[in-house]
């Protein structure tokens, strides 16, 4: 967005120094002609006076010609005979306009001198004054190429083209003072709003800037505290009513516990643990925003160290070895240590109940480019076909604890993958720190 407020304020910038540019540039032509017409003019009148004061000879006025301080344009007479001196134009001296002598026979007084007349010619513009003599009307030509026209134009010119890049840099500072101005709320905004869709209920958008980039921020500053107030009552209402099952539940293990059928106690108290067991995971979930933010992280190495030590003295009075393949560097997760040590509390459990005493396993743990792998292998019989689905009972399973393994990937942004003797549970990194 920067970019093109940039790009904007300077392509608007360019167009209005173009539309004072190219006037001004037509102006400081004319002018600069002008300057050297009257220039040529007033030279030309010099030399009128000095033909017509006396009665100068053609070697006179040649020698006068001559004797001139150097300066811009050619100069030539033609004489009242009609003789051509010094060097004329293209085209010669045209006759020129009759001009009387002077005041009275005395002569006394200036010569008269007639009106200049500009006229052009090939590769420049030519200077005619008339003077009168005694003779008759001289005409004296002064001629100026188009390089000695225009001669004082480049430097102007330049000075033009100095201002106008001096006001483009001008405009491009201030249109990055401009851009950051208005861009740097708008990204921080966009920024907040999507850390807002990664569940960062504690991020906040900037108040700062333009009052409409303000108010934008102020908007999504209070949608952002309404979503954590609905998110805090409703889960606050789920942990709430999850205590009030806990009642009747308790009640339901008693009088399972009385029955005199102990199979069927067995069984039923088996199904009342697991709801149990559910019913505490909700509360658990439910709770979370006060135990460890919205955006939970933990380290998945020290976690899986920690299970591992905890299911260490089951596999040794089984006759099982349990191995680890950890890196020694921290690997964060986007999960709670409570939800990750759940999950793989349930993927072992799983090979303690469905492999033969006896049986090895091994947790290993490998990361990618922004994704943790953590794989729980047994050299047991298989998992069977299924064994993921949630409530399917096999072999004494319900099926909850692959669902809660799988439940704790999926809210980490990862995935549960099940293959014949291994669980892979794929879990997405977070910033470490």
């Amino acid at each position: 967005m920067r970019r093109r407020i940039l790009l904007l304020s300077v392509g608007m910038t360019t167009l209005v120094v173009l539309a004072f540019a190219v006037p001004l540039v037509l102006l400081l032509r004319s002018t600069t002609a002008s300057e050297a017409k009257d220039k040529a003019r007033n030279r030309a009148e010099t030399v009128a006076y000095y033909v017509g004061d006396k009665d100068h000879t053609a070697a006179d006025i040649t020698a006068y010609i001559n004797g001139l301080p150097a300066g811009p344009g050619k100069i030539s007479v033609r004489t009242a005979d009609g003789t051509t001196l010094g060097d004329p134009p293209p085209g010669g001296v045209p006759t020129p306009q009759y001009v009387p002598a002077g005041d009275g026979d005395d002569r006394k007084g200036p010569p008269k001198v007639g009106n200049a007349d500009y006229r052009d010619v090939p590769g420049g513009v030519a200077v005619d004054v008339g003077v009168g003599t005694p003779n008759g009307t001289a005409s004296v030509c002064l001629y100026l190429t188009d390089d000695e026209l225009y001669a004082g134009l480049t430097p102007r010119l330049l000075i033009l083209v100095g201002g106008s890049l001096v006001v483009l840099l001008l405009s491009i500072a201030g249109a990055e003072l401009v851009s950051r101005r208005l861009a740097r709320p708008l990204e921080e905004t966009a920024s907040t709003a999507e850390r807002l869709a990664r569940g960062d209920m504690d991020a906040r958008a900037p108040t700062t800037g333009p009052a409409e980039v303000a108010k934008v921020g102020s908007a999504l500053n209070g949608l952002a505290d309404r979503i954590d107030e609905v998110i805090a009552v409703e889960r606050e209402a789920v942990a709430d009513l999850s205590h009030r099952l806990r009642t009747p539940l308790t009640a339901l293990r008693l009088q399972v516990e009385a029955m005199p059928d102990r199979d069927s106690a067995e069984e039923l108290n088996t199904q009342v643990t697991s709801l149990e067991r559910t019913l505490t995971a909700v509360i658990s979930a439910a709770r979370r925003p006060q135990r460890e933010g919205r955006v939970p992280h933990s380290d998945a190495v020290e976690v899986t160290r920690q299970r591992a030590a905890f299911w260490e003295p089951l596999f040794e009075d089984q006759g099982r070895e349990l191995a680890l393949d950890l890196p020694d560097t921290p690997a964060a997760v986007r999960s709670s240590a409570e939800d990750l040590g759940a999950a793989l509390d349930a993927l072992v459990e799983n090979v303690v109940a469905h492999t033969p005493d006896g049986t090895p396993a091994r947790i290993t743990l490998t990361r990618t480019a922004g994704t943790i792998h953590i794989v729980v292998a047994d050299k047991g019989p298989g998992i069977p076909l299924g064994a993921g689905e949630r409530g399917r009972s096999d072999r004494g399973s319900t099926g909850l604890g692959l669902d809660i393994a799988r439940r704790c990937a999926e809210a980490a942004g990862g995935a549960l993958t099940l293959h014949r003797n291994e669980v892979e549970l794929t879990l997405k990194s977070a910033p470490e720190g």
